[in-house]
């Protein structure tokens, strides 16, 4: 009866997350676009949240084309690196040696980094990479022939500035889009899943797993910061978002990474404890650790003694989030390196 009760809530949700928009779910750039450029649309599901662009960077061909010159170009640094250095295509757009959060669907966050020390628009978190991160050599840029035609193309500008290459940098960042996993076709009636991904879909949208209530379907995430019982005492980096905002509410908060493409993205968790997604289906179920910011839906009553998931059940998690892979994200020629 459980089963029977629980696939009957998530058809009804399926069905809310398919129809509930009906506008266009592809973005048209409008007039604000300098003579001579090409406008880019954004391609997304009709249940991905709209996608927010700001008026004065407008997605064009030549400047998503720059963007992505940029972001495997080592001249972003002082050191070698490239954001691909932390970030490679074939994890995710991630990377086991670093443990960087993915670069997947950031156009939609307002939050950045684990503790979320950078707030606002892809704009502005291009803006730290460029001037904290990598703390670019910007007259590196301006005595290159390439960019300084590229960018006076694009930004119409002789000069070319931090504003710029971060501006440059958000438009690539913002057609980086995860939506075509085999859990996408599933929801657009395009394919079907096997009975062991359908039952971890329906532990996974329902309160069974409750995994649904921070990793939404469509995002995958709620783009919110909570504590996830990993830890009860807190020093240093693990105190995570109180490190930005001094607010005793917030120890112990971190992020909530989207699940797209979490196949691929080891090691989990922001200090990278858990190398296999058995292991973090396993601290949901058994290894909630309590503190006083735990997250109110690790204390719900039915998950103080764990969830008491079956090995079967556990393996039909780890089924239901490896179908979030989407080979065409990783594999997309145009995210690749130029």
């Amino acid at each position: 009866m459980f089963f029977k009760i629980n696939k009957f809530i998530y058809l009804l949700f399926v069905f809310f997350i398919c129809c509930k928009r009906n506008e266009t779910s592809t973005l048209s750039p409008d007039a604000n676009i300098a003579d001579g450029l090409t406008p880019y649309s954004v391609s997304y599901p009709n249940y991905f949240p709209i996608l927010n662009i700001p008026y004065d960077n407008r997605l064009t061909a030549e400047g998503v084309e720059l963007g992505r010159r940029l972001y495997y170009d080592t001249i972003l640094s002082n050191n070698g690196k490239s954001c691909s250095s932390c970030h490679n295509s074939q994890e995710g757009f991630s990377t086991f040696a670093s443990n960087s959060l993915p670069h997947i669907n950031l156009g939609w966050s307002t939050n950045f980094l684990w503790d979320g020390k950078i707030t606002g628009s892809l704009e502005d978190i291009m803006q730290f990479e460029v001037d904290v991160f990598f703390n670019t050599t910007i007259s590196k840029l301006n005595n290159s022939t390439y960019y300084k035609n590229q960018f006076r193309t694009v930004y119409n500008v002789e000069t070319i500035s931090s504003k710029n290459v971060a501006y440059a940098l958000a438009q690539f960042f913002r057609v980086m889009v995860s939506a075509n996993s085999l859990c996408d076709k599933y929801l657009q009636h395009k394919a079907n899943f096997t009975t062991s991904q359908l039952n971890g879909l329906v532990l996974f949208t329902t309160e069974k797993g409750d995994c649904f209530h921070c990793h939404s379907l469509g995002l995958f995430t709620d783009n919110k910061f909570r504590n996830n019982g990993i830890d009860s005492v807190f020093f240093g980096v693990d105190l995570g978002r109180y490190n930005v905002t001094s607010n005793n509410n917030d120890i112990g908060l971190f992020k909530t990474p989207t699940l797209r493409n979490i196949e691929l993205t080891a090691p989990y968790m922001h200090d990278g404890r858990f190398q296999t997604l058995e292991e973090v289906i396993e601290h949901y179920n058994s290894g909630v650790r309590h503190s006083s910011t735990l997250d109110p839906i690790m204390t719900k009553p039915s998950k103080i003694y764990g969830l008491g998931l079956t090995i079967t059940e556990k393996q039909d998690l780890v089924a239901f989030l490896k179908t979030l892979t989407d080979s065409s994200f990783i594999q997309n020629p145009l995210l690749q390196s130029p």
